[in-house]
């Protein structure tokens, strides 16, 4: 399968630094943000879309500090920034119009954590009809095990599961 870079869209879920220096497995917040990133810099280059998804907490005066974008992953021009105020990107969004409107097909996703925002905006896109796509290295869990849970149990029932380097090879 090629992942068609201008009917594409990378999502890049909750990558602030508050969430990112948590204790993750399998992999660690670092690695998570430097894979996020090539995938991040090579679709910007093949012409898709870059979607990088924040939290904020409803109802509270002021954010955690911690709550911005990681540095590697600070929104650029032509980016679609999202902030979201549940687990998913969709829900009380304009995410599926913003795709929409530049005619995403296939969402690739990465971030943490696997089984709380990632998962939760992936069920989402898939009820909406977009084709999903796993960057199965560029996202973790709380643990190890919950990570190796839904890759093998859950996610592969609403896309396909792939490394950084294989989507890499296939965007064109």
């Amino acid at each position: 399968m090629t992942i068609e870079a201008a009917r594409s869209a990378l999502i890049v879920i909750d990558l602030m630094p508050r969430i990112v220096s948590q204790n993750m497995g399998p992999h660690p917040g670092a690695e998570v943000v430097a894979r996020s990133s090539a995938l991040a810099t090579a679709f910007r280059a093949a012409g898709g879309v870059v979607v990088p998804v924040r939290v904020e907490r409803p109802g509270v005066a002021e954010q955690p500090p911690g709550s911005g974008f990681v540095p590697e992953l600070t929104p650029l021009p032509g980016d679609v920034e999202i902030v979201k105020r549940a687990i998913g990107a969709f829900y009380g969004t304009n995410l599926e119009a913003e795709l929409r409107s530049r005619g995403i097909t296939t969402v690739v996703m990465t971030g943490l954590a696997t089984t709380m925002g990632v998962e939760s905006t992936a069920r989402a896109a898939a009820d909406l009809g977009f084709d999903v796509v796993f960057a199965a290295d560029a996202m973790s869990g709380m643990t190890a095990a919950e990570h190796t849970h839904a890759l093998t149990v859950i996610l592969p029932r609403f896309g396909e599961i792939l490394s950084t380097e294989e989507i890499l090879a296939r965007l064109r």
